[in-house]
């Protein structure tokens, strides 16, 4: 079976993606999806998406890690597979797309996608852990899928593989694990980020979920305010926003780049 993809980016967090609105891209071949995302025998991706049919909004948004397992969320990925829809004619400018997460808006800009955010949950502020023997503080927010979010002064010299694994599979976020991102927040209200990615497990150049996460503990500690510019690895820069609550924030968006690399066929 011959299967036509798009391969494409959004701040360098790039992602396979699929139009499988016919249903007959084999979701259950884990060994397959992770070789379509392999970097040296396969497309290479940091995510392999599928566009299905919808019941309750435009269409259906699946995602999986290079690894093959199924996540509920991914906010690049979302503004991708949102670009290559309006460009498919799958939906219009503005569009609801269906996750595991819940229902997602997006709107297609002339140079980039914003989407609407899952409402944020699962908060916890001023958390801590063991690690080697040294006492850890973090924040925690679920946007779609779960991140720990670290602040340090000298973000250069984190060493983000070796501190975002341990965290990652420390047991206080057993058994499903954790992302992990550390951030550093500048003299004029902006944010760096690097983020260590669970089902890539590794350095990532941009993590959707991950600069939302950070942009809102960040807002919520009062360092920065809303909307704020976010940096991350790939030195692109995208915009969180959102209205604080008493208990959070709500109206979260995400806005940035997105952008087309080349498209092909796959066999199975």
């Amino acid at each position: 079976m011959k299967i036509k993809f798009w391969k494409m980016h959004g701040a360098q967090n790039d992602f396979v993606l699929f139009d499988d609105r016919s249903g007959g891209f084999p979701v259950a071949d884990r060994a397959f999806i992770a070789r379509v995302a392999a970097r040296h025998s396969g497309i290479g991706s940091e995510g392999v998406m599928l566009i299905q049919k919808s019941a309750t909004a435009d269409f259906r948004m699946r995602f999986f890690n290079p690894d093959g397992g199924e996540v509920d969320m991914c906010g690049n990925g979302a503004r991708c597979v949102a670009r290559l829809a309006f460009e498919l004619g799958v939906a219009k400018e503005n569009m609801t797309i269906e996750t595991t997460a819940g229902q997602v808006k997006a709107h297609v800009l002339p140079n980039g996608v914003q989407i609407r955010m899952t409402e944020p949950s699962g908060w916890k502020l001023d958390g801590s852990l063991v690690l080697d023997g040294q006492k850890l503080v973090y924040d925690f927010v679920n946007t779609g899928v779960p991140h720990v979010v670290i602040r340090t002064e000298s973000l250069r010299d984190v060493d983000v593989c070796a501190t975002g694994s341990a965290v990652r599979n420390h047991r206080d976020f057993a058994p499903a694990g954790t992302n992990v991102n550390f951030v550093d927040v500048s003299a004029d209200g902006a944010l760096t980020v690097r983020t260590y990615e669970r089902g890539v497990e590794a350095e990532t150049p941009a993590c959707g979920t991950g600069v939302t996460a950070c942009g809102l503990v960040a807002a919520r500690h009062g360092w920065v305010k809303l909307p704020v510019n976010v940096r991350v690895a790939s030195g692109d820069v995208l915009v969180v926003s959102g209205q604080l609550t008493a208990g959070g924030v709500s109206g979260v968006t995400l806005t940035g780049p997105t952008e087309h690399v080349f498209e092909g066929i796959v066999e199975y």
